[in-house]
């Protein structure tokens, strides 16, 4: 049996459906702010994810307000993202980063900022709350109960999942997450999942009902994220305008496995000393979790392997200069050991760029096998010089995925993602208006 698919249009121009209903959404983003760039620290995926929804639920009359923990002192504690999304930022600790491991600690004051939020505002202030990894569906769990709205919980990474393909070097995930994951979905109106494949992780690892749980694709910026003239991004990017230029991006963490890339650069230089003048590795991120070290390790691997002069190391970058990384590149590399979805894949695929990704969970939908990429089946060395060097050697292959890659990434836009999305908001207020004794009808907040 599977789970219920929530329709989406194949058009990103496709208009969203307005039916007045719901007015205001409070989307919880406590551990990563939705103003953070992307590619460091704890941000990533799942703050693009949060931006690019809440703009286009604007863009359909919904308002949304994003509570996330605050950070730094510059930034006023209400800070608008765009027309219909404001983002609040809630005293909780000390105002700075720290790590995710302490954060539950915070949740109390969290979910008392949240809460407070509300408290001086007209009855039925928010018509529900969407929270995003398991710290934020803690907080929402509280103010649901407290305000007898829904609550739609997307997970993005999960606890159980993520242990059961543990990188070199990575720690398993603490029996703390798992516990609260799992009250998360216990509490949950609906949950979100990215794919298929985790909505069955949901149901298989955390006993999701089947009902309870909807899939929403991510989407993609078809506009900022296009193809383009691949010289010009070259020339833009400090890049030689010949030979082959493999791509990672993402944060540097064990979870991402950026090692593999470099490990399989220095395999195919090893099998064909021909390619080392015509090859360039670009790994686009920043540090996450312990911090600069792992960059540092990164680049004493490439000088241990021979290949410190053909590997190249950025931070990360603006979403339009990401563009032109992604362009510039012949391969995307995306070796992570666990996606819950993979945008990377999928914004390369928008800019016509092929994609070489581990075969593991949202890959599978990310990646077309064969048409705009290759999934690739595990993560020895050995594997990914062979896969590698099969492209670099095939020209044809090669542009036929190209071709192909920006037709697959249109599948996915951010406007169908919304639209469906409000959908699971509807079905779960009318699923509460029903059950509730507090409520009989869906509300319309003013």
């Amino acid at each position: 049996m599977t789970t219920k698919q929530v329709p989406m249009s194949s058009s990103h121009d496709a208009a969203i459906p307005m039916s007045g209903f719901p007015n205001r959404i409070a989307m919880l983003s406590v551990h990563t702010s939705p103003l953070d760039q992307p590619g460091t620290g704890d941000a990533g995926g799942l703050n693009v994810y949060v931006v690019e929804l809440a703009k286009r639920l604007a863009d359909a009359g919904t308002k949304v307000e994003i509570f996330t923990r605050a950070t730094h002192r510059e930034r006023a504690a209400a800070v608008p993202l765009s027309d219909g999304v404001l983002v609040r930022h809630l005293e909780a600790g000390p105002l700075r980063d720290i790590d995710k491991a302490d954060l539950p600690g915070q949740l109390c004051a969290l979910t008392a900022g949240v809460l407070r939020a509300e408290a001086n505002r007209p009855s039925g202030w928010y018509d529900a709350i969407h929270s995003h990894y398991w710290l934020s569906g803690q907080v929402g769990s509280v103010a649901s109960e407290r305000w007898d709205v829904p609550l739609i919980h997307s997970m993005h990474t999960m606890a159980k999942v993520k242990n059961l393909s543990l990188a070199n070097g990575d720690q398993p995930e603490p029996s703390l997450r798992v516990l609260g994951e799992q009250q998360v979905v216990d509490c949950a109106d609906r949950l979100i999942a990215n794919t298929e494949s985790e909505a069955v992780d949901l149901r298989a690892l955390y006993g999701a009902d089947e009902d309870q749980t909807a899939v929403v694709h991510p989407g993609v910026d078809l506009d900022q994220f296009s193809p383009g003239d691949k010289a010009q991004a070259r020339e833009r990017r400090g890049l030689p305008q010949s030979g082959i230029v493999l791509l990672f991006v993402g944060r540097i963490q064990p979870l991402k496995s950026p090692d593999v890339v470099i490990r399989a650069t220095a395999a195919i230089v090893e099998a064909d000393p021909a390619i080392r003048d015509q090859l360039t590795t670009v790994v686009c991120g920043g540090p996450s979790g312990a911090g600069p070290e792992r960059l540092d390790e990164l680049r004493k691997l490439a000088a241990t392997l021979g290949v410190a002069d053909i590997v190249r190391f950025v931070p990360p970058t603006t979403r339009d200069e990401l563009a032109d990384w992604y362009r510039s590149a012949d391969v995307v590399c995306v070796p992570s050991h666990s996606e819950s979805f993979g945008l990377v894949a999928i914004e390369a695929q928008a800019c016509g760029t092929p994609v070489a990704a581990a075969a593991v969970g949202g890959l599978h939908t990310a990646v077309a096998d064969g048409k705009s990429g290759l999934l690739v089946r595990d993560h020895r060395t050995e594997t990914w010089r062979d896969e590698l060097l099969g492209l670099i050697r095939q020209p044809r292959l090669l542009g036929g995925l190209a071709t192909n890659a920006r037709e697959h990434a249109e599948r996915f836009s951010w406007n169908a993602t919304a639209a469906a999305t409000l959908e699971v908001y509807r079905q779960a207020a009318v699923a509460r208006a029903v059950q509730s004794p507090m409520a009989s009808t869906v509300r319309s907040s003013a």
